[in-house]
């Protein structure tokens, strides 16, 4: 049954490529960090588009859950549905959030806050400081959530699982009992135009360091 669309798995791959050049560019101090990290900013921007006009299961209305659903799935009291389970619908909110966190903080220490006169008497040397720190620790608690979601893919491959397999190809070997059908896709095209509106934003930011 197919579960996720094609714009979806080519941003779950991109992201992938992505993050580990921005933290291995970061983390060494050299590389062209800042060039990665703006790739990304459209890649993240391109989602959250996605995750408001794109497929059913690629909506954050389809897999971002409250607490209490987290924990029944967590106790196994859920039932399945296609699509991000709730833990890993909380997993994709913490990381996109983080990462958005780590883009505006990246973008505050290369300068691009300092074209808003309203924001002078803030952008001191202390907030500077305080804006490196939180992007060193948003990074390594990143590096740390990336290792728990590995971790949680073995764990399904052992039972059975393959998400890898299914974010390749698009449909989940071991189906939910659900019809086939009742999914709703958005087309190929909508995707590429929401991709560079996302990616003009950035070409604008840019335009303006």
């Amino acid at each position: 049954m197919k579960i996720w669309d094609l714009p979806t798995r080519l941003y779950h791959w991109l992201q992938a490529l992505l993050f580990t050049l921005v933290a291995m560019s970061g983390f060494n101090g050299g590389g062209p960090h800042i060039t990665f990290g703006l790739a990304l900013l459209s890649l993240l921007l391109w989602r959250i588009c996605w995750g408001v006009f794109g497929s059913e299961t690629s909506r954050f209305s389809q897999f971002i859950r409250s607490p209490r659903v987290v924990l029944n799935y967590l106790k196994g009291k859920h039932s399945p549905k296609p699509g991000h389970n709730p833990a890993g619908g909380l997993m994709v909110f913490a990381l996109l959030t983080l990462l958005i966190i780590q883009c505006l903080s990246g973008l505050a220490l290369a300068g691009w806050f300092d074209n808003f006169s309203l924001l002078d008497n803030i952008l001191s040397d202390q907030f500077y400081q305080i804006v490196e720190g939180i992007h060193v620790f948003v990074a390594k608690t990143l590096v740390g959530l990336v290792v728990i979601h590995l971790a949680a893919i073995v764990i399904y491959k052992l039972r059975k699982k393959p998400l890898v397999l299914a974010m390749i190809t698009g449909k989940q070997t071991h189906p939910e009992p659900i019809q086939s059908g009742t999914l709703h896709f958005a087309s190929n095209l909508k995707a590429l135009v929401l991709f560079v509106a996302a990616l003009s934003v950035t070409i604008a930011i840019v335009a303006s360091l």
